[in-house]
């Protein structure tokens, strides 16, 4: 597999985490003005819905200078048994010079070994979602100014969510404290949790969740004016917050069930401030990807 695919957060460095987290302030800096020293032909294969990460890839490529297809399953080859690998293949075979993939299945890329192309992970199953993590992190990092001592609390559908295992892989690699917070039977085992009370106010920055429908198995159990009183965020519980603390949520959100709809655009919010982030990560990674250094 090719070297500068992005698949998981594990697989960078803290330099390698904090080096894209650097190039894509550089394009705040740079606004649209920066493109690749020559186009690049690329794919994007999301095999899930999908707008903030499908749009903002687009987006990203299109800044840069790339030619980008837009790649559906529905009317493809797939709908007649083709695999996820001889998908990639053809793309690769037929000149793509990099592939962004979202698909639902954990971990997908352990079947694309033979791909020499860059992968770029836009999300797999309920395992990793590393462009939304970076995003995440250079959202962060603009408010506070580093990780250490950053407290993190990430509130919701724990289990379903491939943003939580991302983001706690990071903050553990960058000194910061991670805890999670929601229903118990949504919860993983070994991961620090706390009562949602207590983790609003214990953190720095708090990020909810959206609940997976359909990623569960059956319905949930209370109705979405229940699970806001018990587990969403709440007017009541933003007073509770630091006065420095942050709201964050990798949307989309659904309004009034993990948070209240007034505090999506209240001051301390920067869930539309971690969309914009979104372009500039997605334009970092993919330089990475093409192995240029520097601007």
């Amino acid at each position: 597999m090719n070297k500068n695919s992005l698949l998981r957060i594990r697989d960078l460095s803290k330099d390698e985490l904090m080096g894209i987290l650097e190039d894509a302030q550089g394009f705040e800096v740079l606004h649209k003005d920066w493109q690749l020293p020559e186009s690049k032909l690329v794919a994007n294969l999301f095999f899930e819905p999908s707008t903030r990460t499908h749009y903002s890839f687009a987006s990203a490529e299109l800044q840069l200078g790339c030619k980008v297809e837009d790649f559906a399953a529905s009317g493809s080859s797939v709908e007649k048994g083709e695999t996820l690998y001889d998908t990639v293949k053809t793309f690769e075979s037929i000149g793509y010079e990099a592939v962004v993939i979202r698909h639902k299945k954990d971990e997908y890329f352990t079947e694309l070994d033979n791909i020499n192309i860059p992968i770029l992970n836009a999300g797999d199953g309920a395992g990793n979602h590393p462009t939304q993590c970076l995003l995440d992190l250079l959202t962060i990092y603009q408010e506070f100014g580093r990780f250490e001592g950053i407290k993190l609390a990430i509130i919701g559908d724990i289990s379903h969510s491939r943003v939580a295992a991302s983001n706690k892989e990071a903050m553990e690699l960058l000194g910061g404290e991670c805890v999670f917070s929601g229903p118990k039977e949504w919860q993983r085992e070994g991961w620090p949790y706390m009562p949602v009370d207590e983790a609003v106010r214990w953190a720095d920055a708090v990020m909810m969740l959206r609940i997976q429908k359909e990623r569960h198995d059956s319905a949930m159990s209370m109705s979405d004016s229940e699970y806001l009183a018990h587990y969403g965020l709440t007017k009541e519980r933003a007073a509770a917050m630091k006065e420095h603390a942050i709201i964050m949520h990798p949307a989309p959100v659904n309004r009034n069930v993990e948070i209240d709809t007034d505090l999506v655009e209240a001051p301390n919010s920067r869930i539309f401030k971690q969309m914009s982030n979104g372009v500039l990560v997605r334009k970092a990674v993919i330089k990475r990807a093409f192995g240029i250094k520097g601007f």
